[in-house]
């Protein structure tokens, strides 16, 4: 579990890195990359969610 939240962290910093030094001068490509790069934050997330309450059902048969 640790890795996938280290990843996640990165994929933050990531988005913040790029937002602060690498946009784009075009306001309508920058804001779509945003909006790709949120959507891809959010869907890792609940790949992570998911991941957590597979585990929490498993154990629970136990």
């Amino acid at each position: 579990m640790k890795k996938q939240l280290y990843f996640y962290v990165l994929m933050i910093v990531a988005f913040v890195v790029y937002n602060q030094f690498f946009r784009i001068e075009d306001e309508k490509i920058n804001s779509l990359i945003n909006i790709l790069f949120a959507s891809v934050l959010f869907l890792y997330i609940g790949f992570i969610a998911y991941l957590i309450l597979k585990r929490l059902k498993n154990t629970g048969k136990k």
